[in-house]
């Protein structure tokens, strides 16, 4: 098993949960983060961390897009071990639906 970042995420990209992270497998987008697959021990301490719920076992139905996800761009993103501040909409955002068609981006983000 894994943990993965969903969709709640972006446009939010609370840091909160990479301060926790024993094993440093979590990567920085422009504008959310995503946790590599393979390198999560699955230890879970990441998931209470985070406020906008965006951080879910990928055991919890239809998840396995949400795996792919995370390996694709965790594998083009930098590492993100160090918390920063939420985006400037974070609290706007949080909790929005539909928020990967309307506000994903690629880009990388600057790591750290």
């Amino acid at each position: 098993m894994t943990y993965i970042v969903n969709d709640s995420c972006i446009a939010c990209k609370y840091t909160d949960c990479v301060e926790v992270c024993p094993v440093d497998c979590f990567y920085e987008g422009e504008n959310m983060l995503v946790i590599h697959p393979d390198e999560c021990i699955d230890c879970g301490v990441c998931e209470p961390e985070c406020p906008a719920d965006a951080i879910r076992p990928d055991t919890e139905p239809e998840m396995e897009k949400w795996v792919k996800f995370n390996r694709k761009y965790s594998e083009m993103w930098p590492v993100i071990i160090t918390k920063k501040d939420p985006l400037p909409e974070a609290e706007e955002r949080d909790g929005e639906t539909g928020k990967l068609e309307k506000y994903f981006s690629e880009a990388p983000g600057e790591g750290g």
